[in-house]
């Protein structure tokens, strides 16, 4: 099977899990605990019917749309995902050229293999890079100061990793750091010498915004969990949010929140943007699917946040979905991750292509020639 046969995300699934080696896939593919919050961040669209309105001029469709007071060509969002060279030695760059064809923002997360500044001058799309506030302040301000520099357009602060989540797929298969997984993996890994090959005699794989700081050498003796649970501030506040918004002083988009109150928070703590996350199922188990949570913040905060539904999103009837519910935008990690461990940014190209076909499509079938026109009245939730 190649990428010209993939005809959704789930056929370039299939593709990755042979191509990548086990620890390398499951790390892509899997959730915390049971495994619950992962599924059901897409099986929750089922919950959602879509109401067509017929004999509505759909002869021109159109999926422009404004987000941190920019036009974009859609609603469509790269959401940052950590690591990318794992996955295909273009890593991030490669998925941020495919962005760029399609007039989508990309998001670049901290625990990347690609600098901060080679993104930056990537292209003229929209660039926002994910953030942790540090123990040590003065990083957390160096990557603002950076990212101030190179021209990105939003700030991304992920707020739901006080700990790492119980993953049981990175232990069971070995993945116990991002490029030096357990001696269990070995068979796996000799199995794909050109990926191991690039993990240990050229080290693609160095999260190089990380290893820049202090806390380099500390950092690459360390699995990501013991990371999380040793650098990322426990004891982070609202006030905290407050200082980041006035020192980015741009878009700040709040990622991992899911509740009204939350939410509300976030705007009064400065952010412009919320993106309802569970961290695709990665850290709390037994979390709401974030589309579940749409229209209840909608309802509450639309004249004072954007909202990006983050999670679970597999087809372009999820996005209408999304959006009918009261989300300005949906970003996609997996949806991306696959297509790129499969072929690289043509997988990418091809996979926002299908993305974007869907999107149309239902549109056209939904009587609605227009993402902005998309409301209450195209969707209910099923009894």
């Amino acid at each position: 099977m190649t990428i010209a046969n993939c005809h959704n995300i789930m056929d370039f699934r299939r593709i990755a899990k042979r191509k990548l080696p086990a620890p390398v896939f499951h790390y892509i593919d899997g959730g915390a605990d049971d495994e619950w919050t992962l599924r059901r961040n897409t099986v929750a669209y089922d919950d959602y019917e879509l109401l067509p309105s017929q004999l509505s001029d759909v002869s021109d469709i159109s999926i422009e749309t404004t987000l941190f007071g920019k036009p974009l060509a859609t609603p469509l969002v790269i959401a940052p995902t950590g690591a990318s060279k794992l996955f295909h030695p273009g890593g991030e760059l490669a998925v941020s050229r495919a962005a760029e064809k399609f007039d989508m923002v990309y998001s670049l997360s901290t625990v990347a293999t690609t600098t901060i500044e080679e993104i930056g001058a990537s292209g003229g799309h929209p660039k926002m890079f994910q953030i942790y506030v540090f123990r040590d302040r003065g990083l957390t301000g160096e990557f603002v100061e950076r990212c101030q520099a190179s021209g990105y357009t939003a700030l991304c602060l992920t707020v739901d990793t006080p700990v790492a989540g119980n993953r049981e797929r990175d232990s069971h298969y070995g993945m116990m750091a991002t490029a030096k997984p357990a001696l269990r993996s070995v068979a796996s890994m000799l199995r794909h010498p050109g990926w191991l090959y690039r993990a240990v005699v050229r080290k693609d794989m160095e999260l190089v915004n990380i290893t820049a700081g202090a806390e380099a050498e500390k950092f690459t003796d360390q699995s990501i969990k013991e990371f999380i649970d040793r650098q990322f501030d426990r004891s982070l506040t609202w006030k905290d949010v407050e200082w980041l918004a006035k020192k980015w002083d741009g878009p700040l988009v709040v990622k991992g929140v899911q509740t009204v109150d939350d939410c509300r928070k976030a705007a009064d703590a400065g952010a412009t943007a919320v993106m309802l996350s569970n961290h695709g199922g990665r850290q709390l188990e037994s979390a709401p699917a974030p589309v579940d949570c749409i229209a209840e913040v909608a309802d509450a905060l639309r004249d004072r946040l954007e909202i990006i539904c983050d999670g679970g999103i597999r087809r372009g009837t999820h996005i209408v979905k999304a959006l009918a519910l009261g989300a300005n935008a949906c970003s996609i990690g997996r949806a991306y991750l696959y297509p790129l461990a499969a072929g690289g940014q043509a997988g990418v190209e091809r996979g926002l292509g299908l993305l974007h076909d869907e999107l149309r499509r239902t549109l056209a079938l939904l009587g609605c020639d227009a993402v902005h026109k998309l409301g209450p009245r195209h969707i209910r939730h099923r009894a």
